[in-house]
This record gives C-alpha cells, sequence and structure tokens, in this order.
C-alpha cells in the first residue's frame, strides 16, 4: 500500500515518475491537473473557473481544488492507497487533507519532493511542443520531431501551450516557489518527507524514489 502526494516545481517530471509510481505500487494516479483539464476540454463551469487561473500561470483557489480532491479520495478504487499529484500545493490545502484522513482514519504515508533547479525548469517547459490534434508531446531540445513543427504520430501542427511561454513560466515557477514551498517545511515537520534529485535521468530519479519507500 502506498498514500503518497507527489511535490515538485513545475517542469520537475512529475507525471513521468507518478506513471511509474502507480504501475509499480498498484495505486491510482489522482492529479487535480488532469480533472480540471478533462473539465476544461468539457466545457464545464469548473472547467471554465480553472482555465482562467491556469492561463495565468496561477494556482487555482483552495476550495475548488480541496473539494474536487477530497471526493475523489472517497472512491473505491482509493482504498488500498493512492498517489496525489497537484494536491496539496498549499499548508492550508496539507493541513485540510490531513483533517480529512484523520476523520476517515487514515493518514499519509510520504510526501516525495522532486527538486529541480530554476534554470533547467524554464528549459524544460518553454521548450514544450504538443500536438494541437491528438495531444502528443515533443520537445525543441530533448525529443525533437522528425519534421520541425510537424507531429510525428498524426501529422497534426505542433504548439506550445499557453502556460508554457518563458512569462508564464516563470510565474508559475515563482507562485510555486511562494506558495508551495512551505510544503517542505511542514511536512518536515512531520516527518514524512522524501527529497529526491530531480535532475539526473528519469529511471535515476525513480529507483532513488523507490529506494526510499522500499520494495
Amino acid at each position: 500500500m502506498l498514500r503518497a502526494i507527489l511535490l515538485g516545481p513545475p517542469g520537475a517530471g512529475k507525471g513521468t515518475q507518478a506513471a511509474k509510481l502507480v504501475e509499480k505500487y498498484s495505486v491510482p494516479h489522482i492529479s487535480t491537473g488532469d480533472i480540471f483539464r478533462k473539465n476544461i476540454k468539457e466545457g464545464t463551469e469548473l472547467g471554465k473557473r480553472a482555465q482562467e487561473y491556469m492561463n495565468k500561470g496561477e494556482l487555482v483557489p483552495d476550495d475548488l481544488v480541496i473539494e474536487i480532491a477530497t471526493s475523489r479520495l472517497l472512491e473505491d478504487d482509493c482504498k488500498d492507497g493512492y498517489l496525489l499529484d497537484g494536491f496539496p500545493r498549499t499548508v492550508h490545502q496539507a493541513e485540510e487533507l490531513d483533517k480529512f484522513l484523520q476523520a476517515h482514519g487514515s493518514k499519509l504515508d510520504y510526501a516525495i519532493n522532486v527538486a529541480v533547479e530554476k534554470e533547467a525548469l524554464i528549459t524544460r517547459l518553454t521548450g514544450r511542443r504538443v500536438c494541437e490534434k491528438c495531444g502528443a508531446g515533443f520537445h525543441i531540445v530533448n525529443l525533437q520531431p522528425k519534421v520541425e513543427g510537424v507531429c510525428d504520430e498524426c501529422g497534426g501542427k505542433l504548439i506550445q501551450r499557453a502556460d508554457d511561454t518563458l512569462e508564464t513560466v516563470e510565474n508559475r515557477i515563482d507562485v510555486y516557489e511562494k506558495q508551495t514551498m512551505p510544503l517542505i517545511q511542514y511536512y518536515e515537520k512531520a516527518g514524512n518527507i522524501v527529497n529526491v534529485n530531480g535532475d539526473q535521468e528519469l529511471d535515476k530519479v525513480f529507483a532513488d524514489i523507490v529506494s526510499a519507500l522500499g520494495e
């Protein structure tokens, strides 16, 4: 069983590590970002509200995030563990999560922090490109398409997401540092933080996380 949250700045590679972790430990991956993007794509009221904040690189307000994340934890597939990704992002959210878990006779096992320097994050994020047709991901340095600006999968046009422009990326990182970094101190005080160097090969990062959590 694994009951954990995944911390780290935008561009730290949390999505990749989350996919590996949920496969290894057989727990659901609960990404508030994915939930919001689904709502945005479907044009729901929640999606419209979330889109306004995400486009500016700002965090979605606590009340929206707390409601959607905690309700997800009540679903049957979370009985034997889960990996939270994108929640909590503030100390207030963490406190509300702790209260929720305590009320349901549970607790968080680990807070996994994937750390990467700001300069490396900017390079990673501003270089990302996605296919506007099928959603396949590329990078102008690390994962170049065979033909510049064209998706290898479907031939669609590659675009830069609104939240991957330099100005928005810098704002996203600044927001993270101001509002989310205190979480590390919060979980250090709780004694369940696992710090991992995210500026390594993906497999090495994963190996370090597993080593810290145990088989």
